[in-house]
């Protein structure tokens, strides 16, 4: 099959019948934005015939990652993702997005990689026999791109940080967001452009962990004026979204630095971990540190590490503790 036709909203296969034509359609497009649900519809079956659809998908490092489902036509011989049911398969239930959240790679622990914001995720939707080897039915092609319409993607390299700005189409003003990847990822700060934010990616780290021995607060807030100056971007201070080890750093922002409005702080800890913080040339922060006999392996390959930061608030570790109680909005 070209190309051309695997791209096609609506692509069709003869069924068991000559007379039969099944076609599987993804709506209202087949190209959409990455966060954008779609409608999967299937027709031409027979009434009541039961049917596999699988969907697959392969990220930035090869790995292949995939899901399934059976669904039964009702008596018009049609299948709806938005009504029907999965009687089986990577999940049950009405799940319009099913095929999609479900998709997972054979290997254990495998997370979907996708970093490259100018290319499409692309997930190939495909419907199958019941019987014998599942033979195809029909299929298409989900073009799912991360960067909208207008939206503006430039390298920044400016004192003594290094980060991707992604700015929406119009006049603004906009909100700024500074969005502080653990490592370099543009993937959430291209989705937020999308919704009318003016947003900064900065790594947190841009050599590796153990190559790193201190860490200055003054790279971030480099990164938060120049946010500040730019053009589109209103004059409300900043937002900060962060993860991981870019959280405890968004904390430190805002207890020691003016001009942070707000914080989404995910999965992160309210000590500054691993490594000693700096501000202005001296010592802020020291570092929480690992115990790493703490780890508990697991039979299925993974590590469990959630007890090996040592106690924030024991008495050795109260000068890692990021004191949040200064934080008081304001703004120059």
């Amino acid at each position: 099959m070209s190309l051309s036709c695997l791209l096609c909203c609506s692509n069709r296969m003869k069924g068991s019948s000559a007379s039969d034509e099944i076609s599987c359609q993804v709506l209202p497009s087949a190209r959409c934005l990455f966060d954008e649900p779609v409608q999967v519809k299937v027709g031409g079956l027979r009434s009541g015939q039961l049917v596999t659809m699988r969907a697959t998908s392969i990220d930035e490092r090869g790995v292949v990652f995939s899901s399934s489902a059976t669904y039964r036509a009702d008596g018009n011989g049609e299948i709806d993702l938005d009504r029907d049911p999965s009687l089986s398969g990577s999940y049950v239930g009405v799940e319009p997005m099913g095929l999609l959240w479900s998709l997972r790679a054979d290997t254990l622990h495998q997370y979907f990689l996708k970093n490259k914001v100018l290319e499409p995720h692309v997930v190939k939707l495909s419907v199958h026999e019941e019987e014998g080897e599942g033979r195809m039915l029909a299929e298409v092609i989900n073009e799912r791109f991360l960067i909208g319409d207008g939206v503006s993607r430039l390298s920044v390299k400016e004192g003594n940080f290094q980060g991707v700005l992604f700015t929406p189409p119009g006049e603004g003003p906009f909100p700024a967001v500074l969005d502080l990847c653990t490592f370099m990822s543009e993937k959430r700060a291209c989705v937020l452009a999308n919704k009318g934010f003016v947003v900064l990616a900065v790594a947190v780290y841009t050599d590796k962990p153990d190559n790193v021995k201190e860490m200055h607060l003054d790279r971030f807030e480099e990164a938060v004026d120049f946010l500040r100056q730019q053009p589109k971007v209103d004059s409300k201070g900043v937002g900060i979204l962060s993860r991981s080890k870019g959280a405890d750093i968004a904390l430190s922002l805002a207890a020691f630095v003016p001009c942070v409005q707000a914080i989404v702080w995910i999965n992160g800890c309210s000590a500054n971990v691993g490594i000693p913080l700096y501000y202005k040339k001296r010592q802020i922060l020291s570092s929480l540190l690992f115990d790493l006999s703490k780890v508990i392996p697991t039979e299925s390959g993974a590590s469990i590490i959630k007890h090996i930061l040592k106690n924030p608030l024991a008495e050795e570790s109260k000068g890692s503790l990021v004191s949040i109680q200064r934080y008081k909005y304001s703004y120059k």
